[in-house]
């Protein structure tokens, strides 16, 4: 098992950046084209891809405007179960806005590059939508 670890500057403080990853309707602006989340750990966590993929897991722990951790998988991809992966977003706040560290652990090591490929795509559409 592996992990990746991604960041990304935000130009908006902790505050707004938290509500785009703890509100549905706010998450699917910059991630999925359907959520459903309800932050407090044991929580669900769940969305779909605009390309029909399913991800499932559940929230851990939160700690509002620093830090968001749920667990991860797929639904219909066996590799990566639901809830069998870890994701950690911590966030930091810095003079231009926000400093957001994302940790994805226990990918399997043949799962990490698309991962990772994925959260580099997906968090600088974040910065664009959370303002």
């Amino acid at each position: 098992m592996t992990e990746i670890v991604v960041e990304q500057r935000i130009a908006a403080p902790p505050s707004i950046v938290y509500r785009y990853l703890t509100e549905a309707e706010k998450w699917v602006q910059w991630q999925s084209a359907s959520a459903e989340l309800d932050p407090r750990p044991g929580g669900i966590f769940a969305m779909g891809m605009p390309n029909g993929m399913n991800a499932r897991g559940q929230f851990t722990e939160l700690v509002e405007d620093r830090l968001v951790e749920f667990t991860w998988g797929w639904v219909d991809r066996p590799g990566i179960p639901p809830g069998s992966t870890i994701v950690s977003i911590q966030l930091a706040e810095v003079e231009d806005g926000t400093l957001l560290t994302l940790t994805h652990r226990n990918l399997p090591e043949d799962e990490a590059a698309e991962h990772r490929a994925g959260w580099e795509m997906h968090l600088p559409r974040l910065a664009e939508v959370a303002k």
